[in-house]
């Protein structure tokens, strides 16, 4: 395995054209920092919605329904989000960063923002970010969350000033987290899609570390590097919906072992090569 990647790596970095390191991780690379996955038996979406179907809850549909438990539950994600340290694996990937400069490009579908609180700058973040907050009416732009709005238990209610906060100054509608909701569609605006696709064209390798391709964008942005000749490296450790599109394709490498373990050794070939 480590032969292969060598091979590869030094093959994209000596390019002139295409030669882009992208990596391209989910929900996988959080598990070491102690938040769920979404759909596994202890998923955070089993934890926290009260054996609502994540399709059903998460949508902008049920929020404009039922706007406080929506936000309850936000708030119940911003805690354990706030409670988690980055781990072994995001670090790793800032390493990898600050070796490979402008040749490196991270497409996250993580909304817990641990790898901007390890240093990541040159980051898309293609679901949104859970400290973020828009007008649901859509008068207001793109802001942060009030301070003042702290994480909280899943049955722990809103306070009328936490209410107060989350609606939109200037009609007066709920704020929503701005975070890709399932009855939604990518844009440019708030999720890079037409960015994130140009940098998969021009990525000689693309590195999908803890994801399995269940949303169609990061799927578009395998598809897209393997149309324009790049490489994908699938680390999981299990066969997801990326194995089964790169299987009869000649650029591929396949790594069944942990995020953390693999990304070193992608870290000491770069750290050789730089």
């Amino acid at each position: 395995m480590k032969e292969q990647l060598e091979e590869i790596i030094k093959q994209v970095y000596n390019k002139k054209n295409r030669n882009l390191f992208t990596f391209l991780t989910g929900a996988g690379i959080s598990s070491d920092s102690g938040i769920p996955t979404y759909r596994g038996i202890d998923g955070i979406w089993i934890k926290g919605t009260k054996f609502h179907k994540p399709e059903e809850f998460g949508t902008f549909k049920y929020f404009k329904e039922n706007p406080e438990e929506v936000w309850q539950y936000s708030l119940f994600r911003k805690k354990m989000f706030e409670n988690a340290s980055p781990n072994e694996s995001h670090k790793q990937i800032v390493e990898i960063e600050n070796q490979l400069n402008d040749k490196f490009h991270l497409i996250t579908q993580n909304i817990d923002n641990l790898h901007r609180r390890t240093g990541s700058k040159r980051i898309y973040e293609i679901h949104g970010n859970n400290r973020e907050i828009k007008c649901s009416n859509g008068c207001k732009g793109i802001q942060f969350l009030p301070d003042e709005i702290k994480g909280k238990e899943i049955d722990e209610d809103l306070t009328e000033k936490e209410i107060e906060l989350l609606k939109c100054k200037e009609c007066g509608a709920w704020m929503r987290p701005n975070i890709l909701w399932f009855d939604e569609y990518y844009d440019e605006k708030t999720n890079k899609k037409f960015s994130s696709l140009k940098i998969a064209k021009n990525s000689g390798v693309l590195f999908i570390v803890g994801t399995s391709g269940a949303t169609n964008l990061p799927m578009a942005i395998a598809e897209t590097t393997l149309k324009y000749g790049g490489t994908i490296v699938d680390i999981n450790t299990e066969d997801n919906l990326f194995t089964e599109l790169i299987k009869d394709k000649k650029n591929k490498i396949i790594i069944r072992e942990t995020s953390t373990n693999t990304l070193k050794t992608i870290n000491e070939i770069i750290r050789n090569i730089c």
